[in-house]
């Protein structure tokens, strides 16, 4: 039976003893709706609350909660449990933390998630000591994670998605990795790019932490700095911390209007990108800004102009399609908005310093 996970907008009326009475309310009834109801979580501050529930349709559920309660949750999603538990920390109820009969839980689902980026640089460095320079500081970053109580949710040979209930935590993870482990376990063929944001569980999105993420990954991918943090998070630190985050730090905090800015310009690119008729004039049209605006913001933003971010988010996605092996390098080229095959091989030859189809033969098995 699918697992599901809802989002309970509250009044501010509503405490953790009034909730966790409510939650009584859906046990008694839950088996009449096929449901079986795992745990909760609830955040006072933020006025939310999230069920984890067996349940045979999302229907079942709101018909539990409208009998129980009348409290019908304003979005279901379905949910993996591992998944939710890599994110959150747990899929039952915590042990009580206060003597009473009820089990009055006080746990926030809001979380602060970074993503590592390990974007290695193609080069014709021995294939046996890149791999050792990676696998230890693959050790090394788990071991940091696990040092400051964080969780991976993900993680592959070049990334990985963390984690943790305090942004100080994510925060110092982040500079540890800067200033400590790179330095010590990467070598001149990586560049590592850390993006870190916060957000709830359950949003407009059909996946789990989905909104977040997506603003994480986009901070770790596009921004020119070495670690890239969202509005939110640098006002969860300070609250934390009690003083700003300090201007020595490799940190770069987006305002709010900038990440608005980041979130039409990878909304636009991301449906436009293959499409080779897409260039500046098109870019800017579509944004509402003019050419000289978009110039400006973009190359403030990213550190590149309109004209090369488009194309090195083409070539990034040819890259992708290559190391997958989708396809030979002429549908490639043209899959990824090229219009010259000859053209697609300068540009790949200039940025990654090798030929697309040299490198597509290097990563045949």
């Amino acid at each position: 039976m699918p697992i599901f996970m809802d989002r309970h907008d509250v009044s501010e009326n509503v405490s953790a003893e009034l909730l966790a009475q409510i939650h009584q309310e859906d046990l008694k009834i839950e088996h009449e709706y096929g449901c079986r109801g795992f745990t909760y979580w609830f955040d006072e501050r933020r006025q939310n609350a999230f069920c984890l529930i067996e349940a045979p349709n999302k229907a079942a559920i709101e018909s539990m909660h409208r009998h129980a309660h009348g409290d019908v949750p304003n979005t279901i999603i379905e949910v993996e449990p591992t998944i939710v538990e890599s994110f959150l920390g747990r899929i039952s109820d915590p042990e009580k933390s206060e003597n009473t009969q009820l089990n009055i839980i006080k746990d926030s689902a809001h979380r602060i998630l970074m993503t590592v980026k390990n974007l290695r640089i193609i080069n014709n460095q021995d294939s046996n000591i890149t791999q050792s320079i990676s696998t230890h500081f693959e050790t090394a970053i788990n071991n940091l994670i696990k040092e400051q109580e964080g969780n991976i949710v993900n993680n592959t040979s070049h990334s990985y998605l963390i984690s943790f209930k305090s942004a100080d935590k994510a925060i110092n993870t982040a500079l540890k990795i800067e200033n400590e482990l790179r330095p010590k376990y990467t070598d001149a063929s990586s560049q590592i790019k850390i993006g870190i944001a916060s957000g709830d569980p359950v949003t407009d999105k059909p996946q789990i932490f989905e909104e977040t993420i997506i603003l994480t990954t986009r901070l770790s991918e596009v921004i020119n700095s070495a670690i890239n943090i969202s509005f939110e998070v640098k006002t969860l630190y300070e609250n934390e911390q009690r003083h700003p985050i300090s201007a020595k730090h490799e940190i770069r905090v987006l305002s709010p209007s900038e990440e608005t800015f980041l979130t039409q310009v990878m909304d636009e690119i991301e449906n436009t990108w293959q499409n080779p008729e897409f260039n500046i004039d098109r870019f800017s049209d579509n944004l509402g800004f003019s050419k000289s605006q978009l110039y400006r913001k973009l190359k403030a933003l990213t550190g590149k102009s309109p004209n090369t971010f488009i194309r090195d988010y083409r070539l990034d996605r040819a890259l992708k399609l290559i190391n997958n092996q989708k396809g030979n390098i002429s549908e490639i080229a043209f899959e990824t908005g090229f219009n010259s095959l000859a053209y697609f091989s300068k540009c790949f030859k200039n940025k990654y310093n090798t030929i697309p189809s040299q490198y597509a033969q290097q990563k045949k098995p």
